[in-house]
């Protein structure tokens, strides 16, 4: 087993997300060289390079498994909640939720891929933006860095919101078309938008910088009280609607765009002996992007 990368890990660690299983082994960001297949299995082959994210597996049976909606499915699991993740020599997983990966990028640079920028990719897409339009983004860490780089790709302008100084010049280089803070006027009506911190208080500011028929995505798994006050600002078929979790279709479709556009994020290589350390230095903010941990050398 290779690299692997957490965020919702931290929140399991310490108990904010009730144990689904005892012992577990945590890691969701998981990616190596297949080393054995099942006898059913026809997609991959041993040497294969593969990635599993933080869907698992589902029934495949329900209406939302059947219309191509499986992050939806009530009996889905997740890699390192559920089931056992990344943290460890090897790991097993249905050949359904396992990814292919390109050959340009080393473990370490895909690793990130599999949860921040998947679940940003997810977040895009339920904008439905099309070339021309333009996206908001509200809070500016590692997944909303791979957004911006998906919707320059898509040839979106993005205008990223901050309080944040380093993040704003993060955005700057990596070529937004605005970037302010909270207070500041945004120049133009927005199409689409995504909050990324779980601040409730930023739905109502958000709604207010959006286009008629806009729409606009929390991406946490959990915020503050949110209040909608004024009507107006979901009148002209605004919109607002809640991430959860991924699908099959946003990993390949992701790691495809990824591949062409070349997308980077800031990363800290980390071996495994010092995981309690990062896990701390993370929550507290201390890590330059995305954390991986190292647990064997690239083949």
């Amino acid at each position: 087993m290779l690299p692997a990368a957490f965020a919702e890990q931290i929140f399991i660690a310490e108990g904010d997300l009730p144990l689904k299983k005892s012992p577990l082994i945590l890691g969701h960001e998981i990616v190596g060289v297949v080393d054995k297949i099942g006898e059913r299995v026809s997609n991959f082959k041993s040497g294969d390079r593969a990635g599993i994210a933080w869907l698992n597996s589902t029934c495949g049976r329900c209406k939302f498994c059947l219309s191509g909606r499986e992050n939806l499915c009530s009996q889905a699991h997740f890699t390192g909640w559920d089931a056992d993740g990344g943290f460890a020599e090897y790991s097993v997983i249905d050949a359904d939720f396992a990814f292919h990966l390109g050959e340009k990028k080393s473990f370490v640079e895909i690793a990130p891929l599999m949860c921040p920028g998947i679940a940003g990719y997810r977040a895009f897409r339920l904008t439905g933006l099309q070339s021309g339009d333009r996206l908001g983004l509200y809070g500016f860490g590692p997944t909303a860095t791979y957004v911006l780089q998906v919707a320059k790709h898509k040839n979106i302008a993005v205008y990223v919101i901050t309080r944040s100084e380093k993040n704003r010049s993060a955005a700057k280089q990596l070529g937004a078309y605005w970037v302010g803070g909270y207070d500041d006027k945004i120049p133009d009506r927005l199409d689409g938008g995504i909050i990324f911190p779980p601040a409730g208080n930023l739905v109502s500011h958000a709604l207010s910088q959006l286009e008629s028929g806009g729409r606009l995505v929390l991406g946490p798994v959990t915020m503050t009280p949110i209040e909608i006050n004024d009507y107006n600002l979901i009148w002209q078929e605004r919109s607002v609607i809640s991430l959860a979790h991924i699908t099959k279709e946003d990993g390949v479709e992701f790691l495809d765009i990824a591949n062409q556009a070349n997308l980077k994020a800031p990363i800290e290589v980390f071996p495994f002996d010092e995981l309690p350390e990062v896990l701390i230095r993370v929550k507290q903010g201390k890590v330059k992007g995305n954390a991986v941990i190292q647990i064997a050398e690239e083949i």
